[in-house]
């Protein structure tokens, strides 16, 4: 094993309260919209499907507009003022300083530098992810980042696997791939040859549900590469 490669939404960050329930009621004001933030959660899970990437892995801003307009017409959101709320939201994603790094990933990766492992970065996200890693003082670790707006196609499309692979110089064999998405993540790699670690913050994923290794938290995963179990 020579480089261990990184989703970043839910897995090395979380948004914070721009992103929870007031957060969009907040977004909706501004754009003459009514939403019940209670509602929140159960919406994120019925707009949850609007970004499964289909026949189409290109990356397409609207993908993720359709998403947030899903999510707040879900909260009770009506009205002219859906689109413009939604591509606010989209644009305000992009902004690091909504968004806070688990505690565990300046460790995790520090330690896993130190074994000689190089770091990477695959994302499905319109962020630029060298100013993600200066904002959040990742330089140091990362050795290469792909983002899917950059490279055109979205993660499980093996173009944006092979591009980071790529940029260190290995094999898809010799390469591991850690992320919360089994669809975009894990099979992503898996069908290139990598391997793939599944991050279940939750807890909730059992270690025999998706035929790969599972951890909790990103201080697992050294010891997951160390003992070989990928």
């Amino acid at each position: 094993m020579k480089a261990v490669f990184f989703d970043v939404d839910f897995t090395l960050i979380h948004p914070g309260a721009t992103f929870d329930g007031p957060g969009y009621r907040s977004f909706a004001a501004r754009h003459g919209l009514s939403i019940d933030p209670d509602r929140y959660a159960a919406a994120v899970a019925a707009a949850a499907p609007v970004l499964d990437v289909g026949d189409d892995p290109s990356y397409r801003p609207e993908l993720f507009v359709r998403y947030v307009r899903r999510l707040l017409e879900a909260m009770g959101g009506r009205g002219s003022g859906l689109e413009p709320c939604a591509r606010e939201v989209y644009d305000e994603w992009a902004a690091c300083r909504h968004f806070s790094l688990y505690d565990d990933v300046r460790p995790a990766l520090r330690g896993l530098h130190e074994r000689g492992l190089r770091l990477g970065l695959i994302s499905n996200t319109h962020r630029c992810l060298d100013s993600f890693q200066s904002h959040f003082e990742l330089d140091a670790f990362i050795a290469a980042a792909v983002s899917s707006s950059d490279h055109g196609y979205m993660k499980p499309h093996p173009s944006i696997f092979e591009a980071a692979l790529g940029e260190l110089g290995v094999t898809a064999g010799e390469a591991v791939m850690v992320g919360d998405s089994v669809a975009h993540d894990v099979a992503g790699a898996r069908q290139l040859g990598m391997r793939a670690v599944l991050l279940d913050r939750s807890g909730r994923t059992a270690a025999g549900d998706h035929d790969v290794p599972v951890i909790s938290t990103l201080l697992e995963l050294a010891d997951v590469i160390a003992s070989n179990r990928l």
